[in-house]
């Protein structure tokens, strides 16, 4: 198996969605709409998956092959994908301490402005 860490694709567009997102926010400074809270839902679940997919690499690679059903690149292909599944459907699932609610929770902070009660959802440059 492959020693070498690269960056993967997934977490490149990850990386520069979120870049985008703190440059708008930052530029404009809108409000929080439902879409963009989406968008910042769907970039902390692709990060845990990322994350949980890595880990799973990593901890597969210290099990020993099995002798039984012969290795080879298919079944490692195979394994790659299922273990991509398997953090996904765990990202997706996520609950109240997961790793995708609490980057979530820091993006919403980060690149969002909260909406004021006084002001009703009204931007502090039209008061």
């Amino acid at each position: 198996m492959d020693n070498n860490l690269s960056i993967a694709p997934d977490l490149l567009v990850q990386d520069k969605k979120a870049e985008q997102l703190a440059s708008s926010a930052k530029g404009r400074g809108e409000i929080l709409t439902e879409t963009r809270r989406k968008e910042l839902k769907k970039i902390s679940q692709d990060f845990e998956a990322l994350f949980t997919g890595m880990m799973l690499k990593s901890m597969r690679e210290t099990v020993p092959e099995d002798k039984l059903t012969g290795g080879g690149k298919a079944e490692e292909t195979y394994r790659y994908m299922l273990d991509q599944e398997y953090a996904a459907a765990a990202a997706k699932r996520g609950g109240a301490n997961s790793i995708a609610s609490m980057v979530e929770k820091e993006l919403l902070k980060r690149y969002s402005t909260p909406t004021s009660p006084k002001t009703n959802g009204i931007k502090s440059e039209e008061l």
